[in-house]
Order: structure tokens, then sequence, then C-alpha cells
């Protein structure tokens, strides 16, 4: 059993594989307990408790969005002689953030309501937003332990506080807390992020707030943020789009196939691209030495994406019934689920490429890149669904596949050696 041992050690020895195996674990207990929590759920809340339980999470992820503004990855991406001045800048501005999005959504939740025409989504959308002034606490440390490339810690903490939301969320829906049962546990375990952080990472902040990074970080970040609502947007335009012009029925249909064929390789997904970028971080002061890196994790990449959305596509047929009930395949979501399955094909070879420039400094040809591969996904979509969610789909899995990979190769093979030769001179 020598090839077993070899192959293990090799395992132990690859940061790159073991960052990856932690974070594919922590989504594997959160899976697990999510998937417990929602067969509750379904028990014991009514429709209605679920549409306001919706109506306030969807304000809290709107707005939460504006918290991803690249600062965190600003202090991995940067030079050590830079990093204690950074986290000093960055403390502040976190809570200068925290402090300006407790009061717009507290200010939005009164609008909400009378759009809605029911104060009761008042108090839960207010008292979810002063999590905003809990996460600060913790945001420097957790950067910097992804910096230091302790993957492991991340994971502990991600999991530890999603799976105690999900058994609080179990408890709270039995004693029949109704809406609450939702809402409450986000704001109940903002703390164990803060204790975990404080816990596995010594960085405090003993010294004045500074603000003379402040325009580094902010034009790093500005750009990382234009990022992010892009995403946001490209990952809803679909949902759009479909329940526009195709109606509410399919859209149910698309959204079951959706996060049915994707949530496995999303899951993947993340894990790979939170270990690459503390990957890749580390040696962007080497750039041949990066080159280099960036080329051996585009190979790892291949070998554990291509095999998993093979595998789940190939047993689609046969799981999609027998876990989630024939009526889904009677309703036409099997090929749906197919297609989208197999658009994670390119995904995180995109992802590699984009967080290439990150690493680099250069967030602004990311921007850009997303900028176009939206308009292109979303023009897509809209000629799909003259097709119905067949088209739309189809319109997913094509852009995916035919954009991704000539951006990855655009980026691996001009952009690259561009860096490279630019470092060494």
């Amino acid at each position: 059993m020598n090839w077993t041992r070899t192959l293990q050690k090799r395992l132990f020895q690859d940061r790159f594989i073991r960052n990856i195996g932690w974070m594919g674990a922590a989504e594997l207990v959160i899976r697990v307990f999510r998937l417990v929590t929602t067969v509750i759920l379904a028990r014991f809340l009514s429709p209605e408790d679920y549409g306001l339980a919706a109506i306030v999470l969807m304000t809290y992820e709107f707005i939460r969005v504006f918290t991803r503004n690249g600062i965190a990855d600003k202090i991995i991406q940067a030079d050590a002689s830079e990093v204690e001045d950074l986290c000093r800048t960055a403390y502040g501005l976190n809570w200068l953030i925290a402090g300006v999005l407790l009061i717009v959504q507290c200010l939005a939740s009164l609008a909400i309501a009378k759009f809605y025409n029911n104060s009761q989504l008042i108090l839960p959308i207010c008292l979810i937003a002063i999590t905003y002034l809990i996460y600060p606490l913790g945001m420097v440390q957790t950067a910097l332990i992804r910096r230091e490339n302790r993957l492991n810690i991340l994971a502990l903490i991600t999991s530890v506080q999603v799976s105690t939301d999900n058994v609080l969320t179990a408890i709270l829906a039995l004693s029949g807390m109704g809406m609450w049962a939702i809402v409450l546990p986000k704001f109940l375990v903002a703390p164990i992020w803060i204790i975990l952080a404080f816990k596995y990472h010594p960085w405090r902040m003993t010294q004045s707030l500074s603000f003379a990074k402040g325009r580094q970080i902010t034009s790093f970040g500005s750009r990382v943020l234009g990022i992010e609502l892009l995403s946001i947007f490209r990952e809803n335009v679909d949902y759009l789009l479909i329940g526009r012009f195709v109606g509410v029925q399919a859209l149910g249909v698309y959204y079951f196939a959706f996060n049915a064929g994707l949530g496995l390789s999303l899951s993947v997904i993340n894990a790979i691209r939170v270990s690459l970028f503390s990957d890749l971080c580390d040696l962007n002061s080497q750039a041949s030495l990066f080159a280099q890196r960036y080329m051996q994790s585009l190979r790892k990449i291949a070998v554990i994406i291509v095999p998993l959305v093979i595998f789940q596509s190939s047993l689609a047929p046969f799981y999609v019934p027998l876990v989630f009930g024939n009526q889904w395949v009677e309703r036409g979501a099997l090929p749906i689920l197919i297609l989208i399955c197999c658009s994670a094909l390119s995904r995180p070879f995109a992802d590699a490429a984009s967080l290439m420039f990150r690493a680099f400094g250069q967030p602004q040809i990311e921007l850009r890149w997303n900028l176009i591969f939206t308009v292109c996904l979303a023009t897509a979509i809209w000629i799909g669904t003259q097709w119905g969610i067949l088209g739309a789909a189809i319109a997913v899995m094509t852009t995916h596949l035919t954009l991704q990979p000539l951006y990855t190769l655009w980026a691996t093979r001009q952009t690259l050696p561009k860096f490279v030769q630019e470092a060494q001179i």
C-alpha cells in the first residue's frame, strides 16, 4: 500500500489541495445541517412565515453585499510592510461602513413595510441590521487568518457559525416561533464569529485609528465592490427574466433545477476560490513562482471539477427522481439541471484568472471582464427565454462554456507573461 501512503503524503503537503479539503469539509457540514433544518421548516412554518422571512433576508442580503467591498482582499494582497497600517485603516473603515449600512437598512425597513403594507417587517429588518455593528470587531482578524493561509481556522469558524444558525432555526421552528425561527438566529450567532476570530488571531486595535491608507484601500476596494455587485445581478438576472417572460410556474422549475444542479459544484468552486486567492497572494512578490503556482492550480482545478461535473450530470436521471421526487422529472427539470450543471465546468478557471488579476493588484481588469460577461449573459438569457426555460438554460451553459474559457486563455497566455516580465524588470 505504498502508493496510498505516497498519495496521502502529497495531499498533506499540497497546501492548495489541503485548503480546498478544509473548506469543502466545512461546506459539507453546513449542507447536512441545512438539509435537516429545511425538512423541519417545511413542516412547521406556514407560507406566510416563509414569505415574511424571505423579504427580511432579501433586504439583508442585498444591503450586506456592500460589506464585500475588497477591504479584506486588500489586506490579504498587500506587501508585508504595509499590513499593519492597512489593518488600522481597515478597522476604522469597517466601522464607518457598518454604521452607514445600519442606518440605511433601518430606513429601508420603513419603506419595505409600507410597500408590502405589513408593519411586522420593521422590527426583524432593524434587528438583523445590528449585526453590522458586531462583525467589524473580527473582520481584520479574519482577513489576517486568510492572509496567513490558515484556512482550516476559517473553515472551522464558518462551519460552527452556520451550523449553530441552522440548529437554532430548527429549535425555534419546533417552538412555534414562525418567521422569527429564520430571522433571529442570524442575529444570535454573529458573536460566534467574533469570539473565534479573537481566539485564533492575536491582532488587536491597540493604537489610534488611522486613515493613512484610506485612498489605497478604497481604490482597490471600489473595484472589488463593483465586481460583487455585478455578480449579485448576474446570479439573479435569469430568475428576473424567466419570471417576467416565461412565468412564475416555469421559474419554480428552473429555480429548483438550478439549485439542485449547481449547489454542490458551487460549494466546491467557492472552496477553490477562497483557497486559491490566499495561495496566490502568498507569492505575488515572486513572479516566476507565482506563474508556476497559478499553472499548477489550473491543472488541479481540472482534476477536481471536471470529474465532479461529469459524475453529477451522468447520475442526474437516477438521483433526481429518487431524492427529490418524480414530479420534477415530469415538469421538465431534468434537462435544465444537466445543462446548468455543465455550466460549472468553466467557472473555476475563470475565477482563477480573475483572482490572478486581484492578487497582482489589478482588480480593474477583473471588473471590465465582469461587466462584459454580465451584459453578454443577460442578453443571451433574454434571447433564450423565447424558447422557455430550456432555452434559458442553454443560453446559460453556452455563454459560460464559450466566454469563460476564452477569458481564461487570454489571461493565462497573454496577460500573465506580461505581469511576470514587468515584475522581473
